[in-house]
């Protein structure tokens, strides 16, 4: 990964300024049979009447956008056809065309903006449990030629006595069985089945095995036959679970390609575990929300500050919606960031323009075992289902535990004071095993020795005396702080940041006389006295 110097210039390219992306589609093409069995018109009003609910919200994906006016036409229809005809005049049906944050994940936020009962969710999902509203999904399924899948199957697997699990996207999930079925007739005897099951935490990620229970052991002695391209989340965590991965890219329904993804899973890893080793020595790390939706997010954005400030780490809580570059280059104090959110949003596969790493907590987990703890490729996992208090391997200590160690800390360093020792080297430099240089910041938030009797210098540039459990000093001078707590990221405003708000570029801010602007409409404005002629 190349380290940039600077953060990156985020205003807009001249010549990218009026550029549109170009969409394949720009009318519905599904004939109107077609249209109600991909949307499955009939079971989502069935739903919705047994629901009672009136206020309808239907999120697409943006490749779905095109056929989203006929399907609130046809599911209207559909709802005055099979419900009371006092009713209809009650159902109101909104559109969601663009998510908050990920397209997987239910967009809560914009459907309690339209005062929605119930969402419709269309296309693949990651279905993670939601917080506030009912869902009803709708996977939109997908022609195959099962002929097409079967004949690359086999060139595959020559060996009838494969033992190899079967498991599609969503969007062809319904295909899965009748596969499975043809398989078993040519002799392959040990070839199971997946079915669908809302559990992301599971072995297989909203998967089960079906009819059979197996457990994770014997998984890793199947191989792994997946119809359409998952995500790299999905890759990542089934990398450690199967003997063997077998990608079937389905780029039209008769002519499937096969596709090995051993080789680019393993290169993947790499560049994640090199990710980690960059947050391991950073000082200062941003928390990314990237749901509002998973209905836990709020507890793991907790439990990840109480493990940073456990490791002497200094933590940011940062929304900002969808991600990009220019946006996490604003906050360029934040020398590493970890996502909470669903276990496919959380992975940023294409990081290569972002100016500091960004990781999962499973990552930041790692990221924060000592050196001698770290352990890298038993398994992975990418959003925050897994995320527990007393997770295996972690650092993160009880309250009681921290302050123990920050007694023995504070007797530790006035020991050492006395008999002359310079206190400050107390606390040694952590070794960054990428760059093979020692970082002296990685841990701003740890008491350094002969620091309770030094003055904290506050946001305003005021100083004040305080106890020895409120003072911070570093090694190259005091850390700047809000309220008695520790700010790296005041420090840096005061210390790095070329400019630091309006008036900051000059020492006596002069008065100016008043004038009267511009009043009137945008296509006649009018300037100071000659409104009053008008």
């Amino acid at each position: 990964m190349s380290e940039l110097a600077s953060a990156p210039v985020l205003s807009t390219p001249d010549d990218h300024i009026l550029e549109i992306p170009a969409q394949t589609e720009t009318k519905s093409t599904l004939s109107p049979d077609a249209l109600r069995t991909t949307y499955e018109i009939p079971r989502t009003a069935a739903e919705i009447l047994q629901g009672g609910w009136k206020r309808v919200a239907l999120q697409f994906p943006d490749h779905m956008l095109v056929d989203a006016p006929r399907v609130v036409e046809v599911l209207k229809q559909e709802l005055a056809d099979t419900g009371t005809q006092e009713g209809v005049k009650d159902w109101r049906i909104c559109i969601l065309a663009d998510t908050s944050y990920s397209a997987c994940c239910v967009d809560e936020i914009a459907a309690e903006h339209a005062n929605s009962d119930v969402v419709v969710h269309y296309g693949r999902t990651c279905l993670s449990p939601t917080s506030r509203l009912p869902v009803i999904y709708v996977y939109t399924s997908h022609e195959l030629d099962h002929d097409a899948v079967v004949a690359q199957f086999t060139k595959e697997f020559a060996d009838k006595d494969t033992k190899a699990v079967i498991m599609a996207d969503l969007v062809y999930q319904d295909h899965v069985e009748s596969i499975t079925k043809a398989l078993r007739d040519l002799g392959y005897s040990n070839v199971i089945a997946t079915e669908v099951v809302r559990d992301p935490a599971g072995i297989i990620p909203n998967r089960r095995i079906a009819g059979v229970s197996i457990d994770e052991e014997l998984l890793k002695s199947h191989s792994l036959f997946h119809i359409s391209d998952p995500p790299a989340s999905l890759l990542l965590a089934l990398q450690s679970r199967f003997a063997s991965l077998h990608v079937l890219s389905v780029p039209s329904p008769t002519s499937p390609t096969l596709d090995n993804p051993t080789f680019r899973t393993a290169g993947l890893l790499r560049r994640r575990f090199a990710r980690v080793l960059t947050l391991a020595s950073a000082g200062v790390v941003g928390i990314l929300v990237n749901t509002l939706s998973v209905s836990n997010y709020l507890s793991s954005i907790e439990l990840l500050r109480k493990k940073i400030a456990a490791a002497g780490k200094k933590s940011y809580t940062v929304v900002v919606g969808k991600l990009n570059p220019a946006k996490l280059a604003n906050f360029a104090e934040i020398e590493g960031w970890v996502v909470v959110g669903c276990w496919e949003s959380g992975l940023i596969e294409d990081d290569v323009g972002y100016w500091r790493p960004v990781i999962t907590p499973f990552e930041m987990e790692v990221a924060l075992m000592s050196e001698e703890e770290r352990i890298w490729g038993e398994e992975w996992w990418g959003g925050i289902e897994k995320l527990t208090l007393e997770s295996p391997n972690s650092n993160a200590k009880k309250e009681g535990e921290i302050k123990e160690e920050k007694i023995e800390a504070d007797e530790t360093a006035e020991e050492r004071v006395e008999d002359g020792v310079d206190g400050e080297e107390s606390l040694p430099p952590v070794f960054d095993l990428r760059t093979g240089k020692l970082v002296s910041h990685s841990r701003p938030m740890r008491l350094t020795a002969g620091s309770s009797n030094t003055k904290a210098q506050t946001i305003n540039g005021s100083s004040e005396q305080r106890s020895s459990d409120a003072v911070i000093k570093r090694t190259v001078g005091e850390l700047a702080s809000i309220n008695g707590v520790a700010s790296p990221g005041a420090e840096y405003l005061r210390t790095q940041r070329t400019w630091q708000g309006l008036g900051s570029d000059f020492d006596n801010e002069a008065s100016t006389v008043i004038e009267e602007g511009r009043s009137g409409i945008a296509r006649g404005y009018h300037v100071g006295e000659e409104s009053e002629k008008h």
